[in-house]
């Protein structure tokens, strides 16, 4: 018999005094894990089938079920880990690339959580955000650097093309393919409603979602996907993708099972054919090509909306976005390491890129030390867990903030990390139409503006606890950030204090 060198990670626990045989766990997990034997009446489970998505344990009526590692693990070893161990096995048995999906699960520094924010006392009182007004409000693009007035004193309001946001929060781009249906309606209801914008990632437009323009950043990356003069014209912003934080230098690649009848009409693909974006633009190899591309998007959309441009972080960062913001783009993405992905190279996620934290801090303050900082918006993404995140990116530097991973985690995903299969049990990373109709639209949006609605108090309650009553006003103001556990070097990069000075 040949040996099975993996036993499966996690084990299912299925309480039969409890069970009532409704079978509905059964009917629930697209990933076949549980089976029902009528000769003896009984449930059993494959637990090697089990990718840890909970939607057994969320779905059963009588809780009957939970899932647990099954502790059965390699001999414990710093250096060759059980992971690097179960990896090596893969590899060994298919020959092939390991792909992962989400983000970065490795116990590296998360830096969000080695700042903290600083507060008003006496000297310089705390602003109660329910009795005094607190502008949570952005616009992204271009800025003056001058206010300029006519012979009667009045504002001459000439300014670039730019997006106003109600909090500086955004969804970040998620294609349509990679996602479902129902979960890019989720974010783009969401997105109307609030006030902010959704990134429509670089599958293109479902003509459904046209109607939501005014609330779209349209997305351009290598592969052209769906990309044409109406959908440029659909959005109220374009977004260039050269790169993203979950696999720096690497192109897209969206399998065939996904490329489902919507899916090859938006993306302008056939059915069933592998979506592949190549890693570089083929006409891109220096910012004078980036410049060319972003002023004929300018082109053709008349100079009427901004162009952003979105890159990973990496470690000349600085530089990179030096030269974007003199190829004339609005606003430049940054996307940490941290950040997720439908499917990835799992040894390229883990270990290209650098954090968010560290290249926003230098970029902010590259831009300003070369005077331009006005000349270009910051946006961050990579890993924005909560409005505390948030907060210190905007003290950080950024104008605002994309968040992609917290967007799904609030629609129901339970990050299994399985996304790249196609069988999200949760309606969310599938285009499987039995399990697409599992994410309800109605609820699914109404969910994603409760969160964001929490965030925004929450950003109101911090900013007056720091004595300032705009997002204006925190914008790369570094006084209100102290280090802790942070080396000399960290807190230059950085540049704040640390706790205590």
């Amino acid at each position: 018999m040949k040996a099975d060198y993996l036993y499966p990670e996690f084990e299912i626990i299925r309480n039969e005094a409890l069970c009532t045989k409704c079978r509905l766990c059964e009917k629930e997990c697209s990933n076949g894990v549980h089976a029902f034997l009528p000769e003896k009446g009984i449930l059993i489970a494959d637990s090697a089938k089990c990718v840890n998505c909970m939607r057994c344990v969320a779905t059963c009526p009588v809780h009957a079920i939970k899932i647990v590692k099954s502790g059965a693990d390699f001999t414990y070893n710093a250096n060759w880990t059980s992971d690097v161990i179960r990896e090596i096995f893969k590899q060994s048995a298919t020959g092939g690339v390991l792909l992962s999906s989400m983000g970065n699960p490795k116990p590296l520094p998360v830096y969000w959580d080695k700042i903290l924010i600083n507060a008003s006392q006496v000297t310089n009182p705390s602003i109660d955000p329910l009795r005094e007004p607190m502008e949570t409000k952005v616009f992204l693009g271009k800025k003056p650097s001058t206010v300029m007035r006519d012979e009667k004193g009045k504002m001459i309001l000439n300014t670039p093309p730019s997006l106003e946001l109600s909090l500086p929060v955004m969804f970040a781009a998620m294609s349509y393919g990679s996602i479902s249906y129902n979960a890019h309606e989720c974010l783009a209801r969401a997105a109307t409603e609030l006030g902010t914008f959704y990134n429509t990632g670089e599958g293109g437009l479902h003509q459904n979602f046209y109607k939501y323009g005014s609330s779209t950043i349209v997305q351009v990356a290598s592969g052209r996907f769906g990309v044409h003069k109406d959908y440029l014209e659909a959005g109220a912003a374009v977004e260039i993708k050269m790169g993203q934080g979950a696999k720096p230098g690497i192109g897209g690649h969206l399998p065939g099972s996904k490329i489902v009848d919507d899916v090859s009409k938006t993306r302008m693909i056939p059915i069933g054919s592998d979506a592949i974006s190549p890693a570089p633009h083929h006409d891109i190899y220096s910012i004078e090509d980036l410049r060319q591309l972003v002023f004929s998007l300018k082109e053709a959309t008349d100079y009427k909306k901004p162009v952003f441009v979105k890159v990973a972080a990496v470690h000349n960062i600085a530089a990179i976005a030096s030269g974007i913001a003199r190829s004339g783009a609005d606003a430049i993405v940054i996307d940490g390491f941290r950040g997720g992905t439908g499917a990835a190279p799992t040894r390229i996620r883990d270990n290209v890129g650098i954090p968010v934290e560290l290249a926003l801090a230098a970029v902010d303050e590259r831009l300003r030390q070369e005077g331009i900082r006005n000349d270009v918006s910051l946006i961050v993404s990579g890993s924005i867990r909560s409005s505390a995140d948030v907060i210190k990116a905007i003290a950080l530097g950024a104008d605002a903030c994309y968040i992609a991973t917290a967007a799904l985690v609030s629609l129901g995903c339970h990050l299994c990390r399985n996304c790249q299969s196609g069988k999200c049990n949760w309606g969310i990373a599938t285009q499987r139409p039995e399990l697409v109709a599992r994410l309800d639209p109605d609820e699914g949006s109404e969910r994603l503006v409760k969160l964001l609605t929490a965030w925004k108090r929450e950003i109101k309650e911090f900013m007056g606890a720091m004595g300032i009553n705009s997002i204006e006003a925190l914008k790369g103001n570094r006084l209100m950030l102290r280090g802790i556990g942070l080396s000399e070097t960290e807190l230059k990069v950085l540049g704040i204090k640390h706790a205590g000075e």
